[in-house]
C-alpha cells in the first residue's frame, strides 16, 4: 500500500475518532489542559508527539502542493508541538491554556472535516 494512502486513512480515522470522543464528552478537552500541568503526562505527551512527528516525516516528507502535503504538515506540526512541550514546557502550556473551550471545539470541527477529506483521499470514495 502506498504510504500516502495509509497515512491518509490513519489520520482520517484518528481525527474522526478523536472528534467523536470529544463531542460526546467535552469535559475531556478541559481535562487534557489540566493534565498538561502534570510533568509526567507532559513528558509522555511530548514523547508521543515527537515520535509520531518523526515517523511521519521520515516516511512521508512530501512537499507537493496536493493533499499529500497535508499529511507532511501534520507530521511537522506534531514534531514541533512535541519539541515545544519537551524543551519549553511552561511557555508552551501557557500558550495552550489561552485557548478557550469554544475555540478548541471550532478547531476540532475543522479537524473533523480534514479527517473526512483524508478518508476520502485514502479510500477514493468521491473523486475530487
Amino acid at each position: 500500500m502506498d504510504t500516502s494512502l495509509f497515512l491518509a486513512k490513519f489520520w482520517g480515522w484518528y481525527l474522526l475518532i478523536f472528534f467523536f470522543v470529544l463531542s460526546f464528552n467535552p469535559r475531556r478537552i478541559q481535562q487534557i489542559f489540566e493534565d498538561l500541568k502534570d510533568q509526567k503526562f507532559l513528558i509522555l505527551a511530548a514523547f508521543a508527539a515527537i515520535i509520531i512527528g518523526l515517523l511521519i516525516i521520515l516516511f512521508h516528507n512530501v512537499w507537493e502542493l496536493n493533499w499529500k502535503f497535508i499529511i507532511t504538515m501534520l507530521g511537522w506540526t506534531s514534531l514541533f508541538i512535541g519539541l515545544g512541550l519537551f524543551v519549553f514546557p511552561e511557555p508552551t502550556t501557557r500558550k495552550l491554556s489561552v485557548l478557550n473551550l469554544k475555540l478548541v471545539q471550532t478547531i476540532y470541527v475543522l479537524l473533523f472535516l480534514l479527517g473526512i477529506f483524508l478518508l476520502n483521499m485514502g479510500y477514493q470514495l468521491v473523486l475530487l
